[in-house]
């Protein structure tokens, strides 16, 4: 990870969320791969219950909770996981938002969205935002990792996710897209 000022410099958080869909009106949500808190803190503050922050570094947990301490938000549950390997350890069909942000490049991406579908609540939400698939990008994976909006959709598709929106501009550097878990699944 780069220097933490310098990485929350790429997102404009508010913007992100509002064309996600990420709002008040969320009681329960998850977040895979959580980091410094660049979307755990703002995201504590709009939704109504608690916020699963999932991290395999033990730096960066450290930090995010100093952050949230220092934020005095009691709604934040942070966990040291190997969300990747051992799933969430999250109850089936318990959470109303996951968010996938810049980890779909992931060895299996498959499987964190199969483990996001299973723990979301039917009618329920997921969030990805990704770097652009371009050399231009100040960070991000290796383009030869780095997926396109139409690979993750298909990956959304593949794991039983519905579509909302599946290509959402969030400049200067990222796309993202919304699903559904589909009630019947």
């Amino acid at each position: 990870m780069p220097e933490e000022n310098y990485w929350e410099s790429f997102f404009d958080t508010q913007y992100i969320f509002s064309q996600l869909q990420l709002d008040n009106k969320i009681y329960d949500m998850v977040e895979f791969g959580s980091g410094y808190g660049t979307f755990t803190i703002p995201a504590a503050k709009i939704i109504k219950g608690n916020l699963f922050a999932l991290d395999i570094d033990p730096v960066m947990i450290q930090r995010l909770k100093n952050r949230v301490a220092k934020e005095n938000l009691s709604n934040v549950k942070v966990i040291e996981r190997n969300f990747v390997n051992e799933g969430t350890g999250l109850k089936d069909s318990s959470i109303d938002y996951a968010m996938l942000f810049n980890i779909l490049h992931a060895e299996n991406p498959l499987a964190l969205l199969n483990e996001a579908h299973r723990i979301l609540k039917p009618g329920s939400k997921v969030g990805v935002i990704h770097w652009i698939h371009s050399s231009i990008t100040p960070r991000g994976p290796s383009l030869d990792i780095r997926p396109t909006s139409l690979q993750c959709t298909d990956w959304l598709l593949e794991a039983k996710f519905g579509i909302i929106n599946k290509e959402i501009s969030l400049p200067p550097y990222h796309y993202g897209i919304i699903g559904t878990k589909i009630k019947d699944t």
